[in-house]
């Protein structure tokens, strides 16, 4: 598999794109306006315990106070940096985690703690946060008050895992753990010593600053999105990493040379006239990636809806009839929205519970198949993830790993009409209420005497020949009603006036 990195800068915006045998996978977006916060790691004050949430809220200096969760305190393992799993925990650990007192007992109002930003704020949601530090650096990561080593579960050779846990224990610093990253797989002691000569260094600094500093407090910013992509990203199976503007290329250089100087050949300034991203035919595929119904090869097609609970994934068979039987055209159509459901969930960036309705399939073996092929196109997700496999209805439950808002958040903003509902009331309904509007003035015996102020659609509704609403409205409750036609308000709208005061009095009778 050809991987491509392709970093693309403006003034106010700053995109990752990431392709694999060029096609779009992975797209991180970063604006001006809305910096990451993953990673960052702030000295807040706890404004609220509440033991039966177990969980507290912590003042880092935003209008929102962030979350702290039980769990998130003290905890062996923080993932804010990476995706990376790492070995299941050891029995002494779980036991531990079990006898963990309650959250009230560890945590009081007015206290003081240095604290990490594990989840971005979503909706109406603050960030997440937790008290367990990890600083990433390119080979490991750096875990302060901790003495435990650990190695990324996508290590997959026993022989490497041992010899890496051999290496990195005589450079662990006292007072540290370790958790070994993906990319350290075949390196070395000189390798692993500069790295963690640096996050030491950085931490140094951090606790020097946390002691110096009032909260709440931003103690450290994590690396910028274009470092860390780098950082997380350029390996060794990334075949080049195209920058197009100076400044982000001797940014990437510079980097590289720290860390991997042998892939610093990769790395190119783009010159050409054309834009980067639409040299390589991308930016309609960032466009389609708001779209709810997205093609795939043969004419089936997905419905992609994204809710505040959960985004589900319907499939369609659409034109794609297939040449054989019925069950072995629903299994190939199956297989070809399985790898498209998840180039999506990747490149719009969707996290949480993630429901995909596949099309029924009767033979077990297939739907056996079916969830093999679909948890292998996640190979290469950074994201942690759990599927389950299919059950008799077709359908595939899922979470995977949300750190920040997806890309309809980011890029997109709810419609002022529909509120994001995606429909509006009929013309047919609109009318009715304004009938019902009628009626409940003609209770009160208040006025006599109209403006109605209506969208033209609505008003050609509401007064055509065949059915004059408006006329039956006026001789039902012996009104004067004067129709007003206005293009500036939707069709779901009305305004009602009291024509011998102009007073607008829509608000009065409302529902």
């Amino acid at each position: 598999m050809r991987k491509v990195i392709l970093i693309n800068s403006t003034d106010y915006e700053k995109r990752v794109a990431i392709l694999e045998d060029d096609r779009l996978v992975e797209l991180q977006v970063e604006r001006s306006e809305s910096d990451r916060m993953v990673g960052d790691i702030y000295k807040g004050i706890i404004r609220t315990v509440l033991p039966g949430m177990q969980a507290a809220f912590v003042d880092i200096g935003f209008l929102k106070a962030a979350y702290l969760h039980s769990s998130d305190v003290g905890k062996v393992y923080s993932s804010s940096y990476d995706a990376d799993d790492v070995d299941e925990e050891s029995p002494a650990e779980i036991v531990r985690k079990r006898r963990r007192a309650g959250i009230e007992t560890v945590l009081k109002k007015g206290q003081e703690v240095l604290v990490q930003v594990i989840k971005e704020p979503i909706s109406t949601k603050g960030p997440r946060i937790a008290t367990e530090i990890s600083i990433p650096g390119r080979f490991v990561v750096l875990v302060p008050d901790d003495n435990h080593i650990r190695i990324s579960k996508r290590i997959a050779n026993w022989n490497e895992k041992r010899r890496l846990k051999k290496e990195i224990a005589p450079l662990r610093p006292e007072g540290f753990g370790l958790i070994v990253r993906t990319e350290a797989e075949g390196k070395g002691e000189r390798d692993f010593r500069a790295d963690i000569k640096r996050l030491l260094k950085l931490w140094s600094k951090l606790k020097r600053k946390a002691d110096s500093l009032k909260a709440p407090a931003l103690i450290h910013k994590e690396a910028e999105m274009t470092v860390s992509m780098i950082r997380d990203v350029f390996t060794e199976d990334v075949a080049k990493v195209v920058v197009d503007t100076r400044e982000d290329y001797k940014m990437v250089i510079s980097y590289a040379r720290q860390v991997a100087p042998s892939l610093r050949n990769r790395i190119e300034l783009y010159r050409g006239a054309l834009p980067l991203f639409d040299m390589h035919k991308l930016e309609p595929e960032i466009e389609k990636m708001l779209e709810r119904k997205v093609w795939i090869r043969k004419g089936a097609y997905l419905i992609i809806d994204q809710t505040e609970a959960m985004v589900t994934i319907d499939v369609n068979t659409g034109r794609f009839v297939g040449s054989t039987n019925q069950e072995e055209t629903i299994f190939m159509a199956n297989l070809e929205a399985a790898k498209e459901i998840a180039r999506q969930i990747r490149l719009r960036d969707i996290g949480g519970l993630i429901i995909c309705d596949f099309i029924d399939m009767y033979n077990r073996e297939n739907r056996r198949r079916l969830y093999e092929e679909f948890k292998n196109c996640f190979r290469n997700d950074r994201a942690k993830r759990a599927i389950n496999p299919v059950t008799d209805f077709g359908i595939v439950e899922m979470t995977r790993e949300r750190v920040r808002p997806s890309h309809m958040h980011t890029l997109s903003e709810p419609c002022p009409y529909c509120a994001g509902a995606g429909r509006v009331l009929s013309k047919e309904t609109m009318a009715t209420k304004v009938e019902r509007w009628f009626a409940r003035a003609r209770a009160d015996k208040k006025y006599s005497t109209f403006h109605l102020v209506v969208n033209p659609m609505l008003a050609e509704a509401m007064s055509d020949n065949g059915a004059n609403r408006v006329d039956r409205i006026m001789k039902m409750h012996k009104f004067r009603i004067n129709l007003v036609r206005d293009t500036t308000l939707q069709v779901n709208e009305y305004k009602v006036y009291d024509s011998e005061t102009t007073e607008e009095i829509s608000d009065k009778y409302k529902a």
